[in-house]
């Protein structure tokens, strides 16, 4: 059991994490990293994203998946190991199995469907 002055500092830390790691998600960030920029430590921000559901790992895919669904509808010009790159992964392989697991399908694949229904 959490005590409630205990339950509403790890939810604003875990708010406070996530606007950093919006902010950030381009670049290689760690736990460690974002509980050092937030003053913290990283047991307690791990704590912080378990009161909230979900893990570091989550929240900073989710981003970075999101972000590049996001470019691959809207930026067809872009190429798809552009799109991996500049939403921070380090290598296409794991990018593409990542966003296979996510969205069900390859970015390139995805990215054909959205502008078929974008363009119909």
């Amino acid at each position: 059991m959490v005590r409630p002055r205990t339950r509403s500092e790890l939810l604003e830390l875990h708010a406070r994490a996530r606007a950093e790691v919006a902010r950030e998600y381009r670049g290689p960030l760690t736990l460690a990293g974002v509980a050092r920029a937030l003053s913290s430590s990283p047991r307690r921000l791990q704590r912080a994203y378990a009161l909230a559901g979900e893990t570091f790992a989550e929240d900073l895919r989710a981003r970075r998946l999101g972000s590049a669904a996001e470019i691959l509808a809207q930026q067809p010009g872009i190429p798809v190991a552009s799109v991996a790159r500049l939403t921070g992964y380090g290598t296409m392989g794991g990018f593409t199995r990542a966003f296979e697991r996510r969205f069900a399908r390859a970015p390139e694949r995805f990215r054909r469907d959205s502008c078929n229904r974008n363009s119909g």
